[in-house]
């Protein structure tokens, strides 16, 4: 009876600290009895005011905003999180699950804030945001080149931890660190090696998720068919992801080089062989290039920025190059030869010299608003085409063009094999940026993007035009609730998916067949 009566007033001191800044009177009945829900499943010995952050707790807003990086869309948001849990262990993930569900609030999970369009915490309904920024270990094992990484870890995270383990070893992700691996790798996941490796979601092998029961499940408890759709499906429309295992990929010193020409000095001429030769080239070799408006002295134009990893030395790289692509006019000192770790700070922009313990920093956030569309081409632009790309970035100084090659692994699975359906036939994505200052007038930009978009119609993919998860874009079609059809969804969900979509619905039936865990973009439920 006395450690009862112990445990009792221990969770109902936890409960006292948590809301000690403005008294439990101040709460709803409903607010409550969610903090008694959480209370009674932890441990007693739980702190809740170290992992719950209520809107009257003095860390809130510093918690709400360490992980965003898209200010405007915080900004306009007209809801803000009731709470902010940000667990430690599976049972606090568990136990946040359970009780928003049995109080009727939306959860939305968050692991490194990336997210275009911010749906991992903005909602227009009552919600709170599950934050894993503190359930991201890293377990990296050598011996059978394989790592088990827990969602709320950043690409930056993963990369430091694999490197210091093994100079031999890598990944096959993207290009910014402090991504979160949770959306990035169930959004599918590009980087400058997937034309040598694949994309992300081609190297997991396992997983471990949490659905709406808060049952966990790894690949052989979910099922095929779940394990098929969180990895580039989105698994923020299954469950909460809790960790992804990794087939870890060899990786010898690279050499990487930007060259930049600008449209007098020949980028048009080219964009357009590279347009012909970067699927072809071999697989070891991967060239994106970067549009943007310059100046040169008092004169605007537009640069094309040549950004290249080759899984090889310098020597070899210049006899690809000359071989197949001369007119670059690649000379070697151009060319900067490191390990892959290093290759990994040097697309993330870091200075040479940088120590590599940069790549732990989670605190990159941006002071710039942006929004991002994205396309993909299975045919060459024409230079009339470029020339009138030209005209469209010297509109507008803050706005870009990423241009990156597909083609190599990519094009050995099949468009039904993952989620990610833009495989072979596609010579290349891009995503479409533009950037603004606080202050600025944000519609503006966007205005200026949606008419980008438009000019791009007759150049890109069509029936449907395809999109990319991970550069979400809620111009494409929203959801509207809780009783979203699948035949409504589909106006987005087929350029995202194509003929994927379907599946992933009879999934997200079979698995949360009343739609709990929901965004503007989640998946529907579709019975069979």
């Amino acid at each position: 009876m006395a450690s009862s009566i112990s445990i009792s007033i221990l969770s109902l001191l936890s409960l006292i600290l948590l809301v000690s800044s403005s008294s439990l009177s101040s709460a709803s009945t409903n607010d409550q009895t969610f903090l008694q829900c959480l209370s009674s499943r932890l441990l007693p010995s739980t702190n809740l005011s170290q992992i719950v952050y209520s809107r009257n707790s003095s860390s809130y807003t510093a918690v709400l905003e360490f992980s965003v990086q898209n200010p405007y869309l915080l900004s306009s948001s007209p809801v803000k999180p009731l709470y902010i849990i940000t667990p430690r262990t599976e049972s606090q993930i568990q136990a946040a699950v359970i009780c928003s569900k049995q109080h009727g609030l939306q959860i939305r999970v968050r692991s490194g804030g990336h997210d275009y369009e911010g749906l991992s915490y903005v909602a227009s309904e009552p919600f709170i945001i599950l934050d894993l920024i503190n359930y991201r270990a890293i377990d990296v094992n050598v011996e059978d080149r394989t790592a088990w990484v827990q969602a709320g870890a950043t690409i930056g995270e993963l990369y430091y931890n694999i490197g210091q383990k093994s100079e031999n070893l890598g990944f096959a992700a993207g290009v910014c660190p402090s991504v979160g691996v949770g959306g990035h790798f169930g959004g599918g996941g590009i980087g400058l090696s997937m034309r040598k490796h694949g994309l992300a979601i081609d190297n997991i092998i396992d997983a471990s998720i949490m659905d709406v029961n808060g049952s966990v499940l790894d690949r052989k408890s979910m099922g095929e068919d779940l394990f098929w759709a969180i990895r580039g499906g989105g698994p923020a429309s299954y469950g909460v992801v809790l960790s992804w295992k990794l087939k870890l990929v060899t990786v010898p010193p690279v050499t990487v080089f930007t060259v930049t020409k600008t449209v007098e000095g020949g980028a048009t001429r080219l964009l357009t062989i590279w347009q012909m030769v970067a699927t072809q080239l071999p697989d070891e070799l991967a060239i994106r290039v970067i549009l943007q408006a310059t100046r040169r002295g008092t004169k605007s134009t537009v640069q094309a920025s040549f950004n290249s990893l080759y899984y090889g030395n310098v020597q070899d790289l210049l006899s690809v190059m000359n071989r197949s692509f001369p007119e670059l006019g690649l000379k070697a000192e151009d060319c900067q030869q490191m390990s892959w770790l290093e290759s990994t700070m040097y697309f993330a922009g870091f200075p040479s010299g940088t120590p590599t313990e940069v790549l732990l920093n989670r605190s990159q956030s941006a002071t710039n608003s942006f929004k991002n569309k994205s396309d993909f081409l299975k045919k060459p632009i024409s230079q009339e085409g470029l020339k009138g790309i030209w005209g469209k970035l010297l509109e507008e100084e803050r706005g870009q063009m990423i241009l990156e090659p597909l083609g190599g692994k990519i094009n050995d699975v099949t468009e039904t094999e993952t989620p990610y359906p833009h495989r072979k036939g596609n010579l290349y994505n891009i995503q479409y940026v533009v950037t603004w200052l606080e202050g600025a007038d944000a519609q503006t930009y966007i205005d200026w993007m949606r008419s980008l978009y438009s000019f791009m119609t007759p150049y890109v993919t069509h029936s449907p035009r395809g999109a990319f998860l991970n550069y979400r874009d809620l111009d494409l079609g929203r959801n509207e609730g809780r009783n979203t059809s699948y035949a409504s969804a589909t106006s987005w969900g087929l350029k995202y998916f194509k003929r994927n979509f379907r599946r992933l619905a009879l999934v997200k039936g079979r698995v949360d067949k009343d739609n709990y865990f929901r965004s503007e973009q989640s998946i529907p439920p579709l019975l069979a």
